[in-house]
């Protein structure tokens, strides 16, 4: 059952574990992670490569093969319904029409032989009851919403034929298809240059504004986190390290890797000096250390880091973080 029935509760994934087994020991991908969220909130799921942030966006979608992946725990609400319980039917139909994605390289995600009317349209056909010139005209508009210049001569271009920015704004359209209550953005301006990332960025925030969906923002670009959040959660080796609003994040950050990320974020102030480098890699899945998974590349670990796995600290109006150390020691307590 929703833990928040009649609420404005949309997503609700609770201690989600996702292993994948192969022929050495379990890689334990998500272990563990918690997040919500409300509708027309965008919540952005920060971390570095192999935090496990793709993984658990498409467990919610049910898009994961299995095996290799195995569902090892946790429970996944969407508006009410439990997505874990859900029959195969009902979840293909859940998804694209209410739950929708935008994959990270569209070059990758669109079949190189269809047109753009055809693969845009057929994203309408799946989940409407229309015909083959309603589908036209919903893939105009949507084009046209997504910023595609002239769309009427676009319906027959192919993949190939349009620029990087383009392809995304297509993407977001197929995305957009069916009205959804949630898109799930997974690092959608990654391969584009600084000006149309940004473009793309507005995009979004408009379309959120205007449609009243939620979007979950998965990235490791804490540069788009601070253009885009309503709420942040910080991955950390299949595990939320800090969670909290994007002003408490970026300027109370109270978790070391969280903190990491910031002195390695480029600012005015930084300008001319040498960028903080993390030290260290995401520890392999399969291999995680005891204790605080950070502790390794932590520059306050102590001895008790090593042995227990922490708890969430909580600092008020929803900012919670796993550190011990700085909760006890008051630092990072200052604004940064």
């Amino acid at each position: 059952m929703n833990p928040e029935p009649h609420s404005d509760l949309l997503l609700s994934v609770k201690n989600l574990k996702v292993h994948f087994q192969g022929v050495g020991p379990v890689a334990k991908a998500v272990n563990g992670v918690d997040f919500k969220v409300r509708r027309r909130q965008t919540v952005c799921i920060v971390g570095e490569s192999g935090c496990g942030k793709t993984v658990t966006a498409l467990a919610i979608l049910g898009l994961l093969k299995q095996p290799p992946a195995v569902i090892a725990g946790g429970e996944i609400f969407f508006d009410g319904l439990s997505l874990f319980d859900l029959p195969a039917s009902q979840m293909r139909n859940l998804r694209g029409k209410r739950i929708a994605m935008v994959f990270q390289e569209p070059m990758t995600s669109l079949n190189p032989v269809f047109t753009i009317g055809d693969q845009v349209g057929e994203a309408v056909l799946v989940h409407e009851e229309v015909s083959d010139d309603q589908a036209r005209r919903r893939t105009i508009q949507l084009l046209y919403d997504v910023g595609i210049v002239e769309p009427e001569k676009r319906l027959n271009d192919y993949p190939h034929q349009l620029s990087g920015g383009q392809r995304q704004r297509v993407m977001i359209a197929m995305a957009l298809a069916c009205e959804p209550d949630l898109i799930i953005a997974d690092e959608p301006t990654t391969a584009l240059d600084v000006t149309v990332q940004a473009q793309i960025l507005r995009l979004l925030k408009r379309l959120k504004q205007d449609k009243e969906m939620a979007i979950q923002y998965i990235t490791h670009d804490l540069g788009v986190v601070a253009a885009i959040a309503d709420h942040v959660y910080v991955m950390y080796a299949g595990v939320v390290v800090e969670q909290g609003s994007a002003d408490a994040i970026f300027s109370k950050a109270r978790h070391p890797y969280t903190m990491a990320l910031l002195d390695s974020l480029p600012t005015k102030e930084k300008r001319g000096q040498r960028l903080y480098s993390i030290p260290g890699s995401v520890p392999h899945p399969a291999y995680r250390p005891l204790g605080c998974p950070f502790h390794p590349r932590c520059r306050y670990c102590e001895p008790s880091c090593e042995k227990a796995f922490p708890d969430f600290f909580d600092y008020g109006k929803g900012h919670e973080a796993r550190c011990p150390v700085l909760y006890k020691s008051g630092v990072g307590e200052k604004d940064r």
